[in-house]
Order: structure tokens, then C-alpha cells, then sequence
């Protein structure tokens, strides 16, 4: 038995993306694996959400279908008020570039481009122009200020890292998503990654959503959402290593 609260009503809080009845089918709906079962869930605005579960509990899933990554089966995903499973795929890769922002286990930083360059990246395919204040506020609380004229292989993997930091947040996301974003880093660069995340939401009042299998890095977050067997199992808030452990072990993990 888990020590996970229910999950409060989306009408109860406020609200950066949600789902309603989310469904996703790989394969044929007759033979196929049901990722995820009519999961109803809202991520709070301007906090740290982790998703966390068992594997093939379907917390990628949720997190690609949240982010415009997978097309549900059935259901809904909105991201404000936006309804991701109406739009076209044109519309969709316009979204993702304009209202979301990604962090990978792999920095994908381009080498011919210097730290500076790399960040603002995604402004200049957009065609957007750069918010200095915005920037100046994101590379200083990241510490990579003195960085910006450097191309990748004259940084360092955590100063790799935290470009990779700044170019997602740099276009102020409505969300942020971070696949694992740890998973390939030593306990060091893992602790300032997590620091990072953390600071962003304190700082500029992010809204992030990350995926982790590491308890120590759910405790970063402010609220853990836990899925088990494609559903919604509970959620832990204000969450310790301790109580993630406890409530993994309940899910059988």
C-alpha cells in the first residue's frame, strides 16, 4: 500500500497544461499496449512537478503527450487553453517551439555556435528578438555570464549543462519539460542540474515538468505525480528522498 495523497481536483488549482480522459494505445486498440488509461492530471503553474513510477508506467508517455510529442488515442491535452490533440502537425511544431521548452539527457548544443548563440537559438528560429533583461537575469542566476563567447568544446559538461539550461529558458516556456535530465551525469553536475531547475522556478516562476527515476532528484521538485500501469496512483508534495522511496517501494519498485 503506497502513503501517496489523492490527487486534488484540477478545478482546485491553477493550471499550466492538464490533461482529461488521457488515453494512449500503441498499436492496435484490440492487441495493442495500453500506455496510458484515461489519466486526468493538471500541472500547477509556476511549480516543480516530478512524474515518476515503475518501468513502462507510462511516465514518458505522459510527459510526450503533455508536451506535443505523441498523439493521444483518446482524451484531451491542453496547454492553457489550447487543446493539443485539435491542432494540425504544423501548428503543433509551431507550439513546441513557441511555448515550450525542452532539456535532454544530451545537450544537442550546436559546436560551430558560441555559448551566446546557443542559447538565444531557438529566438532566432523563431524569429523573435531577445528580452536582454530576461537573459543578462537567466545566464547570472546560472553563472555562465563570462561563458557566452566560448563554443562548446572550450566549456566544461557542466557548463555545457547549464547552456543547455539557459537556451531552454531563455523563450520564458508556458512549460518546461526535462526528460532524465540527469540521468547521464555524475552526483556533482546531477546536484547543480537539479539546483538550476529549482531556481529557475523560484527565480522567473517556471513551470516544469520533469520526468526522473531517481528519488533523490523527484525531492527537488515541489510535488511528485506517481503512475503506475498507465494510471495516476498519487502524488506526493513537499517531497523528501525518503518519501519517494517509501512511496516507490508502494508501487512495487
Amino acid at each position: 500500500m503506497t502513503t501517496t495523497t489523492p490527487s486534488p481536483s484540477a478545478t482546485s488549482i491553477a493550471t499550466a497544461a492538464r490533461t482529461i480522459g488521457l488515453t494512449k494505445i500503441f498499436g492496435t486498440t484490440d492487441s495493442g499496449v495500453t500506455a496510458l488509461d484515461a489519466v486526468d492530471v493538471g500541472i500547477e503553474v509556476g511549480r516543480f512537478t516530478a512524474i515518476m513510477g515503475p518501468s513502462g508506467s507510462g511516465k514518458s508517455t505522459l510527459m510526450h503527450c503533455l508536451a506535443g510529442l505523441e498523439t493521444p488515442t483518446s482524451g484531451q491535452v491542453l496547454l492553457g487553453d489550447t487543446d493539443l490533440t485539435r491542432l494540425s502537425d504544423k501548428a503543433l511544431t509551431l507550439l513546441r517551439r513557441e511555448r515550450i521548452g525542452f532539456i535532454f539527457q544530451s545537450f544537442n548544443l550546436l559546436p560551430m555556435l558560441t555559448a551566446r548563440q546557443n542559447v538565444e537559438l531557438p529566438l532566432t528560429l523563431a524569429g523573435r528578438s531577445v528580452d536582454r533583461e530576461r537573459m543578462d537575469r537567466i545566464v547570472t542566476v546560472l553563472g555562465i555570464q563570462d561563458r557566452l563567447g566560448h563554443r562548446p568544446s572550450e566549456l566544461s559538461g557542466g557548463q555545457q549543462q547549464r547552456v543547455a539550461v539557459a537556451r531552454a529558458l531563455v523563450t520564458g516556456p508556458d512549460v518546461l519539460f526535462a526528460d532524465e535530465p540527469t540521468g547521464a551525469l555524475d552526483s556533482r553536475s546531477s546536484t547543480q542540474m537539479l539546483s538550476f531547475l529549482r531556481s529557475s522556478v523560484r527565480e522567473f516562476g517556471q513551470t516544469i515538468v520533469m520526468v526522473t527515476h531517481d528519488p533523490r532528484a523527484a525531492s527537488y521538485a515541489d510535488r511528485v505525480l506517481l503512475l503506475a500501469d498507465g494510471r495516476l496512483a498519487g502524488e506526493l508534495h513537499d517531497p523528501t528522498e525518503d518519501s519517494v522511496l517509501a512511496a516507490m517501494k508502494g508501487l512495487g519498485e
